[in-house]
């Protein structure tokens, strides 16, 4: 190898918490890291388009340069001090193009950063450049007219998932250390299981999002973490939660940080196995067997798997769902799709959720959050009784990179853009902590995961379940096979 292959290969195997402790001791220099994370970006980035917008080459150096004379000056910014980072795009950032993947805010540069990207910028993170989304975060396949197609970690002619899959594509193959992302349904989870790395949703609250124009009803979405380890997710979840003015409904901090109590034991630990509720949900051959066989290395660590099946029609969730996304979408759009000027440059499915979010009525609307309120309360009890919540992440593997959304799974139509991802509503309508936790790949090699549901507020529990499967298997020390 090179020199530069060297550190690119390093840099993809040390996890970002020892890469955090040698920037702090000064064994390795944040120019070196940037250095390094750009080469790798310019020799993968080409093909699998995870990062956009990226800064130039000598600002970055020169802020790299600056963290460095922070150190030597005994100024030690935080956590992620030195740290590149590409921000979702979907996510503001102060001086950066951010388009949301849509030609409606193609030359969008934000003045300010929404409160997330401060904070990771206050712990010492440089920001890079973007990483790519859908059209407006609508639809878990990475693809826009203003970026293009992001392709799988794994294998570059399949999808890598989203809304989160450029943010998953950069840290499987190594382009920055930790990602951020978001989830309304599935977006941090779904392309966690497509990369075969960690994707966080928080509890509702837990990492507050703003400033925004509505601050109170439209809690579907939640910003988190992505990581190649369990440490550190739990680190950069640090940096992200906690109480702001901004955000009225955003938790508090914890007494202790999430990374400084992950040691624990799973043993007795109960697990409610929901599977594909007794056959509700179509999956696609092999990803069950997956799930069994991850669901297995949990009892061989001490936990108690036993089938679950929820006293509640899934479908109910579903309606539930579909008319408070309509709501949301429509909410945030409508007034893109009223005038003649923009509502050609809206995609198909954002036409949709804004036409029916109009023709709502006050009264269906509540009576979506009734039953969304119905689902919380029968997660309550099913709490009472298991201490986690498991289901497959996604209902397909990784599919073919050129196509819009997949249309069936096992014969089975998907009646909407989004149906095929049904699987991820339950977590998403009830507000609990969910992690994307990898099983493995198919014989075609494609990657997947169980998706392992907390109670409300319970991330430190899950967290500490997370590191315990961590230890116990393999997956996450894996990484696509692109160095050298």
């Amino acid at each position: 190898m090179t020199a530069t292959a060297d550190a690119e290969a390093g840099f993809l195997k040390t996890d970002a918490t020892e890469l955090s402790r040698m920037i702090a001791a000064r064994e390795v220099s944040c120019v070196e890291v940037m250095t390094a994370c750009l080469a790798r970006i310019d020799r993968l980035n080409p093909t699998y388009n995870a990062v956009v917008s990226l800064r130039d080459r000598d600002d970055l150096l020169a802020d790299a340069r600056t963290a460095d004379r922070e150190l030597a000056a005994g100024r030690y910014r935080g956590w992620m001090h030195g740290f590149p980072l590409a921000v979702k795009d979907l996510a503001a950032t102060a001086g950066i193009r951010t388009t949301f993947g849509s030609p409606l805010f193609a030359d969008n540069v934000p003045d300010a950063d929404c409160l997330m990207v401060a904070r990771m910028r206050a712990a010492g993170a440089i920001v890079m450049g973007k990483t790519n989304t859908p059209e407006l975060g609508l639809g878990s396949h990475t693809y826009n007219p203003v970026h293009g197609i992001t392709r799988n970690a794994w294998n570059p002619a399949l999808s890598a998932g989203g809304s989160s899959g450029g943010a998953a594509v950069s840290i499987a193959l190594g382009m920055q250390p930790v990602a951020d992302g978001s989830d309304m349904m599935g977006s941090l989870r779904n392309p966690g299981a497509y990369a075969n790395v960690l994707g966080l949703r928080p509890s509702f609250g837990r990492v507050p999002n703003g400033p925004k124009p509505e601050t109170f009803v439209h809690q579907l979405a939640t910003d988190g973490p992505m990581a190649r380890s369990v440490r550190d997710l739990a680190h950069l979840l640090d940096i992200q939660a906690g109480h702001d003015p901004v955000a009225p409904l955003s938790l508090e901090a914890p007494a202790s940080p999430f990374a400084a109590t992950l040691d624990g034991d799973a043993t007795g630990q109960r697990i409610g196995w929901i599977g594909d509720w007794n056959g509700y949900y179509a999956l696609e051959d092999g990803i069950l067997d997956l799930c069994n066989a991850a669901l297995a290395e949990m009892e061989s660590m001490g936990a108690i798997v036993e089938p679950l099946v929820p006293d509640f029609a899934p479908e109910r969730i579903w309606s539930s769902w579909v008319a408070l996304r309509h709501w949301s979408v429509s909410g945030n759009y409508a007034a893109y799709h009223a005038d003649p000027a923009t509502r050609d440059l809206l995609k198909p499915e954002l036409v949709w959720e804004i036409e029916h979010g109009l023709a709502l009525s006050a009264m269906q609307v509540h009576e979506a959050s009734v039953t969304r309120s119905d689902w919380f309360q029968c997660s309550a009890r099913l709490f009472e009784d298991v201490d986690f919540i498991a289901m497959p992440t996604a209902q397909v593997f990784p599919f073919d990179a050129e196509l819009d959304w997949p249309k069936q799974i096992r014969g089975r139509s998907m009646d909407t853009y989004h149906r095929w991802m049904e699987i991820v509503i339950p977590a998403s309508m009830n507000g609990c902590p969910a992690i994307n936790l990898p099983v493995g790949f198919d014989l075609a090699g494609r990657p997947m995961g169980i998706q392992v549901i907390g109670r409300p507020r319970g991330e430190r529990e899950l967290l500490r379940f997370a590191r315990c499967y961590e230890q116990a298997t393999d997956w996450l020390s894996m990484a696509p096979d692109v160095v050298g």
